[in-house]
């Protein structure tokens, strides 16, 4: 698609710093309305979003409505569901010292927003943090993939088909058009993407201290100990690779597998592979394709890192690669450097958990982190690591639940939403104390009468 001109873009920045001067977002009727109009533009848009992504990704559609449209359906429900409640001025406790007065959180909108999108849920992971700008009160710029621009073009009409420029308004390009972006002065950056262009988006919010949402990646360990249901962990785990072919930043990345398990275990995890895809992966209308030939060249690079157990199979013309679960891996290997991003498993055996832990501690916090076994057990292994979120006995569910905040930590990203903390996220929480004019107690002027008293009651 053709890139929008610096033009057009300090237009709609402009229009919509106008727009949200105008105090117009700030109306609880407003901020429904508008998110009422953009569930039924998804719902109106529903079978093209799912041809767009079944173009760019070969997603079929039930994997695009679980993955991609019911998420943000789902949130948009859920923001309007609460959002009376979440916009009342919140009373808080009032020391003794501050008496009589009162003390108050409200929310308010930051501004103008920057949403900055990937290409591996290009729907979702754009729609859904709009909703979150929209119940907060803000106006908002989205810029999505040029890597799936089917995806990019169908959103461009459902925006400007649903919303007026001056509230949202989206804008296309490649890496000129996101430093340009960069380059302006926002309210809110929110970006999804990897932790090296993570660094580049915080590193120009830094000019104008705007504050960031990071959204990122990385390493997520899955660990398999010997008290595991091998035949569920299977399963659970092919379910969690092979999602959008395995370019989902919370994808299992690396499995630790307990020696006296591994051999059930690939066992199992080769049947469910031919269960859900078939004996011919490739002719599998529920598998999905690489986003691009870029992305082929490096996961295939990965295939000799290790003994390919099974799958290895690809073709670069038609963007396929095959499940594949790779055994000998040695840790210095260029796939346990960096987040494969596709539907490569590699494995490593371990004996002792406390291994395993060290291991995870001494890398980058990752986004997730998976372990099955006795759940007892898997508390512990959480007790003694750290992750954005994660599951015992079980991959991706945690992004499911709209109570549960989303997002990484250190590495692997800075801010959370989903639910009410995409409210939060967009929103300032300002601090209020009212304080009655009927009485002025004399403790806080010069001179400081009854200083030994207010020592005390402070003390």
């Amino acid at each position: 698609m053709k890139d929008s001109s610096t033009e057009i873009i300090l237009s709609l920045i402009e229009g919509q710093k106008s727009f949200f001067a105008s105090q117009q977002t700030r109306s609880y009727h407003f901020r429904i309305e508008q998110l009422k109009r953009f569930k039924s533009a998804i719902l109106k848009y529903e079978k093209r979003i799912a041809e767009a992504l079944w173009d760019d990704l070969h997603k079929s559609y039930e994997e695009a409505f679980l993955t991609e449209m019911s998420l943000v359906t789902q949130e948009i429900d859920n923001h309007i569901a609460h959002l009376s409640g979440w916009l009342k001025p919140k009373k808080v406790s009032t020391p003794i010292h501050l008496q009589p007065s009162s003390s108050y959180i409200l929310t308010e909108p930051l501004g103008v927003a920057l949403i900055i999108a990937p290409w591996n849920y290009p729907f979702q992971l754009l729609m859904n943090p709009l909703v979150g700008a929209i119940s907060a009160g803000c106006c908002a710029l989205l810029k999505p993939s040029p890597y799936t621009p089917a995806v990019a073009k169908v959103m461009e009409e459902l925006i400007t088909e649903t919303f007026e420029p001056a509230f949202v308004a989206m804008v296309q390009g490649g890496r000129g058009v996101n430093a340009f972006l960069l380059s302006q002065r926002f309210d809110i950056i929110f970006y999804t993407g990897s932790p090296a262009v993570g660094k580049v988006v915080m590193k120009a919010a830094a000019e104008y201290l705007t504050p960031v949402v990071l959204e990122l990646g990385g390493k997520s360990p899955c660990i398999v100990d010997q008290s595991a249901n091998i035949d569920v962990a299977a399963k659970r785990i092919v379910f969690g690779k092979t999602i959008n072919a395995g370019q989902t930043c919370i994808a299992p990345d690396y499995l630790f597998v307990h020696e006296k398990v591994k051999k059930e275990l690939f066992e199992r995890l080769a049947f469910y592979i031919e269960a859900v895809f078939g004996k011919n992966i490739r002719e599998s209308q529920y598998y999905p394709r690489i986003v691009n030939r870029q992305a082929m060249e490096r996961l295939t690079a990965y295939l000799g890192d290790g003994k390919v157990v099974f799958g290895g199979q690809f073709d670069m013309d038609e963007r396929y690669i095959a499940p594949t679960l790779l055994d000998e891996v040695k840790f210095d290997s260029p796939v346990m450097q960096e987040e494969i991003f596709g539907p490569i498993l590699p494995a490593i055996t371990f004996t002792d958990i406390d291994e395993v832990v060290r291991y995870v501690n001494q890398h980058e916090k990752p986004l997730a982190f998976y372990y099955f076994g006795d759940e007892s057990s898997g508390w512990k292994v959480f007790g003694q690591t750290t992750s954005g979120g994660g599951c015992i006995n079980d991959t991706l569910m945690h992004i499911v639940n709209h109570q549960l905040p989303f997002g990484g930590v250190g590495n692997s990203g800075l801010g959370k939403y989903h639910g009410r903390e995409s409210f939060l996220a967009f929103s300032n929480r300002r601090a209020v104390v009212s304080t009655p004019t009927w009485i002025d107690l004399p403790f806080k002027y010069v001179p400081f009468k009854y200083f030994g008293f207010v020592k005390k009651l402070l003390g």
